[in-house]
């Protein structure tokens, strides 16, 4: 019973150490742990982390975007189509080529969301910061397609 008790209390010091810890077979599974992830600021209120792929090039990319609270993109378009799911926050979603924040549409945690290739939108994040995951094949420009 004492060995138990003991062993109950040591684990987590033991793990923390990484006496306890389990390797991964790199051929079968790679991670990347959140503090390591490899975020970039950018200039219009969202900061990105390119997990796989290259945006710029053709084939498939999986983005992270968080966008902080306050900015959203201005209408504009891909060429492809994108696949979005809301990982944390509440996303923004809006249509059409006059971009009028209120006339978004909350998407909560867990959403799941496509933007059509050559379709008009715009989204961001409103009173709090939201992450979401893009996956698309790229190359992923944005065409702008605001009519002001």
């Amino acid at each position: 019973m004492k060995r138990t008790i003991m062993m109950a209390l040591l684990a987590p010091l033991l793990w923390a150490s990484g006496v306890m810890a389990m390797e991964l077979n790199p051929a079968a599974v790679t991670f990347t742990l959140p503090d390591n992830i490899p975020w970039k600021t950018n200039p219009n209120g969202a900061d990105n982390a390119v997990v796989l792929g290259d945006p710029s090039k053709p084939g498939l990319y999986i983005v992270l975007v968080r966008w902080h609270a306050g900015h959203m993109s201005h209408p504009h378009f891909h060429p492809n189509d994108r696949f979005i799911t809301v990982l944390s926050g509440t996303w923004w979603v809006g249509t059409g080529t006059k971009f009028d924040p209120d006339a978004t549409v909350p998407m909560p945690v867990g959403s799941y969301v496509v933007h059509y290739g050559k379709q008009v939108h715009y989204d961001g994040a409103k009173d709090a910061d939201c992450v979401i995951e893009v996956v698309g094949d790229g190359p992923a420009t944005a065409t702008p397609a605001e009519e002001k």
